[in-house]
């Protein structure tokens, strides 16, 4: 988040709206002097919250941009996003041969684009799987849209390879760590709604699929888990893969 092209577009908002810095600072319950401040793009001894309700009085969404020594960021969080896509299709080809997987599916159908993670096909019960991998869980909303919108798309995705399902299922594999933790449980009813299914349940759908499942499971030390959200419970050895 750059300070001053902060500042200068809640000024250009504030006034397209037709407010004084006095309403804002009503609005959002500060100073007009704070309004000022950041205006100007002086907001160093603003905390995240103040700047954010300020940003919320004008229907304006604040996003957090980290930076970190140019582009060793993005490598850096690319290596987990592979290490895990790694770990996974390892899993898929040691314990559940009957699955084909296909990596890294690109689409674009209309204004529809993107990538799926992994696509899985299991060729006798002509069951398809999107399989989303998640090393940091950040907007859920934005994340349970977007994995809505590729299972929807995912039989015109798959298409060129052949394959015509009978089921779509989706599976969420999210990294294991503290912060995806507490992110998972503070959004429980919303996760559990669009996966009802978790990690014990998707372990045994895998090796006997049979209809359509929603899953979201946690992925702990190269191994899926039956831990999702509060209560954690114990995994059937017999239905997951052993912790390397």
């Amino acid at each position: 988040m750059e300070d001053l092209r902060f500042g200068g577009v809640i000024r250009a908002v504030r006034i397209k709206r037709g407010w004084r810095q006095s309403d804002l600072a009503k609005a959002s319950r500060v100073s007009r002097a704070t309004i000022s401040r950041i205006e100007r793009g002086h907001m160093d001894a603003l905390a995240l919250k103040t700047i954010r309700r300020i940003a919320a009085a004008l229907d304006v969404r604040v996003d957090l941009t980290p930076r970190w020594r140019a582009g060793e960021l993005d490598r850096l969080l690319n290596a987990k996003h592979s290490q895990l896509h790694e770990a996974v299709a390892r899993w898929f080809g040691d314990e559940l041969p009957a699955w084909v997987l296909r990596p890294e599916v690109s689409f674009a159908i209309y204004v529809e684009r993107g990538v799926i993670d992994i696509v899985a096909w299991h060729a006798a019960s002509r069951s398809l799987l999107v399989i989303e991998l998640k090393t940091d869980i950040v907007d859920v909303n934005e994340l349970i849209g977007t994995l809505d919108r590729k299972r929807r798309l995912a039989p015109q995705i798959v298409a060129p390879f052949g394959w015509v399902p009978n089921t779509v299922s989706v599976w969420l594999v999210v990294a294991e760590g503290r912060t995806n933790r507490r992110r998972i449980a503070a959004h429980e009813a919303m996760l559990r709604a669009a996966f009802p299914a978790d990690g014990r349940t998707i372990g045994s759908w895998l090796h006997d699929p049979a209809g359509e499942i929603a899953a979201l499971s946690l992925w702990r030390r190269g191994a899926a888990t039956a831990e999702r959200t509060t209560p954690v419970r114990r995994v059937s050895r017999r239905t997951q893969p052993p912790a390397p």
